[in-house]
């Protein structure tokens, strides 16, 4: 891309090494924003460059502290359009508030159609996200969505190794289609645990199903948070006879107490994705392999700045 398109891209500072990333894929300078805070602890932002028509992408991960980073998106977006830019895009790659889609019981918030009403307000023309934890939640924005999956990107990383004896596993039957395209693209079995949630941030597993014995189980899901289901699941494999377990997601949270968890489970490797932040501790206590997905999202953001077809990239 041009260094005198009538393109530019900011940064929130939630995850600014993936920023970089993006804008030396698409060969653009990086956007500059002035970001600080007042004594009360309320944001303040500053577009420091003229962005008068032009097509403007804002990256910002809603990740941990999540209520600030989703607030200085805000900000930040209402800052370009109020700076005349023609279009505001937000490349959030972790969408926060995105496992609160629906009721499960009486008098509680649907708080992921709350944020995307409130994005929309905010000036997003348009909204990128990567594999949000239901597609649906699409339907909640009133504004298109270009809903970005990592599952090429992880299988292509996995398709690098010896397969012979290994298995894809669902953590849980909601991700079942997940694993189903994950293991379609390895050309592997896959297996469901079928688990119970009798409160948040905790699971229990009740069954495993599907042929696990003697097998390298190769778990994906969307989000690793705390590691409880991962570590439960992953003890459950080993219960059932299994040889290895290793995961793969596209967000690793990792919430305390993960780290420890992780350590001391028989998980031996987790991939995942930069969608947010990792410091190496993470990485390193982890067991993490970080694929980046700069390639992706700077492609997409090609794409829509060109006006061509965005579904092309995973066809």
């Amino acid at each position: 891309m041009h260094t005198n398109s009538r393109v530019k891209i900011f940064s929130g500072d939630s995850n600014p090494e993936l920023f970089s990333e993006v804008c030396r894929f698409l060969m653009i300078p990086e956007g500059n924003v002035f970001h600080t805070s007042f004594a009360d602890g309320e944001l303040y932002c500053r577009i420091e460059e003229s962005v008068r028509g032009c097509d403007t992408f804002i990256i910002q991960p809603t990740s941990t502290p999540v209520n600030e980073n989703l607030m200085k998106l805000l900000i930040t977006m209402d800052a370009l359009r109020r700076a005349s830019a023609a279009s505001v895009t937000a490349v959030v790659p972790y969408f926060g508030y995105s496992r609160q889609e629906k009721k499960t019981m009486g008098r509680e918030p649907v708080t992921a159609k709350l944020v995307a009403n409130i994005i929309t307000i905010a000036g997003a023309n348009r909204m990128m996200t990567v594999d949000m934890h239901d597609p649906a939640l699409q339907g909640f924005f009133d504004i298109p969505v270009d809903h970005l999956s990592a599952v090429r990107l992880l299988s292509e990383h996995i398709l690098k190794r010896d397969l012979t004896d290994h298995v894809v596993v669902s953590p849980d039957t909601g991700g079942v289609l997940r694993a189903r395209t994950f293991g379609k693209k390895l050309d592997l079995p896959m297996a469901i645990i079928d688990k119970r949630r009798p409160e948040k941030n905790r699971a229990v597993v009740m069954n495993v199903i599907g042929d696990v014995e003697g097998k390298h189980c190769v778990i994906i899901d969307d989000i690793i948070d705390t590691a409880g289901t991962l570590v439960n699941v992953a003890e459950s494999l080993m219960e059932k006879g299994a040889k290895s377990v290793m995961a793969c997601c596209t967000h690793a949270l990792l919430s305390p107490p993960a780290i420890e968890r992780i350590q001391n489970s028989p998980v031996k490797e987790i991939i995942c994705t930069n969608s947010v932040a990792l410091s190496p501790e993470k990485i390193e206590k982890c067991k993490l392999t970080v694929l980046s997905l700069a390639p992706l999202i700077g492609e997409t953001i090609r794409r829509i700045f060109e006006r061509r077809s965005v579904s092309e990239l995973f066809l």
